[in-house]
């Protein structure tokens, strides 16, 4: 089959664009990405050999004017269907919006998250907060896009969260209903899964780098940390900064001061990461309410248990005291499970040994086989009622 795929914004090196690459390259359909918004080299440079059309552009900036003129533009687009069996929208926000002008083929959603700022309380409530002086014209923004997003949504034949913290937040705005919901999870290549037994002494903090990774929280614990008995530890911080983020980028190093001990490492190779990954004591993840989360599960593959924030995507691949630690989103938490970590090497080799046995279950090959078979479904104007991919 022919597929098309939306997404508003190819710019980034992060999880939607991960996973569209695995998607694409392992499917044994035929895709065509269609997008607002294409940077070839801020993003990764697969999409390069990918059939791509780069549509009108929109705006990358979360300013509220430049919100409504990205969300109108996509309203108002209209892609050219008629070669193609099925479109399936990877939404992390406004993707949605494009139903309105292109219903003529069945739509299936790839819902990374519905947008953040409404739908996410967490993400929600520190939105508010930041924009504090204007809570009435952000309210009034929520409201008016419920009323828009809701009958957009109506037009999905079928909608692959990438996690059930995606799924909840999908039910509680009353975007679809549950039996049209089957859960994909991303995940690793499963060719790759291996026990690394190097334990260098650094903890590594990877993602992209950006305030809603919450990447202060693991900053301030690990210089709590240094207060205790570290062994020498470092912590190793790795990730693509794009432009909006560089301020945020500047205060983290401000809270590092200069450390000898605390290591960036900005936009980082494929093979740096791996190394990375390979060479660390262990993995931290501080997210405050992630969608899902990639790096997690891709420390765990090498043999490395993870220190998470305990909500969202990580409660669902890091499980307690087995293969990692989940803690509350505080610095004194997470600097007291560095601590225990440290203190207990031979702890950390038996969740490493059952954190790569963990990660088999969230592998590409799982993610492809499920989308293909329920767009197979779908394209065939069949009810999908899809269980969820365990």
């Amino acid at each position: 089959m022919k597929i098309a795929m939306y997404y508003p914004w190819v710019y980034l090196k992060a999880g939607p664009e991960r996973t569209m690459i695995e998607l694409i390259r392992r499917s044994r359909h035929d895709w065509t990405i269609f997008t607002s918004h294409y940077d070839r080299e801020g993003t990764f440079p697969e999409f390069k050999q990918m059939d791509l059309v780069e549509l009108k552009r929109v705006s990358v900036k979360r300013r509220y004017g430049a919100v409504i003129k990205a969300a109108t533009r996509i309203a108002s687009t209209k892609l050219d269907l008629a070669s193609y069996d099925a479109l399936v929208i990877s939404c992390d926000g406004l993707g949605s919006l494009i139903n309105f002008r292109n219903a003529a083929k069945p739509i299936a959603c790839l819902c990374f998250t519905p947008l953040r700022a409404v739908y996410d309380e967490a993400y929600r409530e520190r939105h508010l907060k930041k924009y504090r002086r204007l809570k009435p014209l952000c309210l009034a923004f929520e409201a008016l896009y419920r009323m828009v997003d809701r009958p957009a949504w109506k037009r999905y034949s079928h909608v692959f969260c990438i996690s059930e913290t995606v799924k909840k937040r999908v039910l509680r705005g009353r975007l679809c209903n549950p039996q049209d919901i089957s859960i994909a999870y991303p995940g690793i290549d499963g060719d790759e899964i291996a026990y690394c037994d190097t334990r260098e002494p650094f903890f590594f903090l990877p993602g992209r780098i950006m305030w809603t990774k919450n990447i202060e929280l693991g900053v301030e614990a690990f210089l709590k940390c240094k207060g205790s008995d570290t062994n020498g530890h470092k912590l190793v911080i790795a990730g693509m900064v794009d432009h909006k983020s560089q301020p945020y980028f500047q205060r983290l190093q401000q809270m590092a001061g200069g450390r000898s001990d605390i290591d960036f490492v900005q936009d980082p190779t494929d093979d740096q990461m791996r190394q990375l990954y390979k060479t660390c004591y262990a993995t931290l993840f501080t997210a405050f309410n992630e969608d899902w989360g990639l790096t997690p599960i891709e420390g765990m593959m090498r043999g490395k248990p993870v220190i998470a924030v305990n909500r969202g995507g990580p409660t669902e691949t890091v499980v307690h005291n087995e293969t990692g630690l989940l803690a509350p989103a505080d610095s004194d938490a997470f600097c007291d499970a560095m601590t225990q970590l440290i203190a207990d090497p031979d702890r950390v080799e038996s969740m490493g040994k059952k954190a790569v046995e963990r990660a088999k279950r969230f592998t590409w090959t799982t993610f492809v086989d499920h989308v293909d078979s329920c767009l197979d479904q779908i394209a065939a104007g069949v009810a999908t009622g899809a269980s969820p991919v365990k």
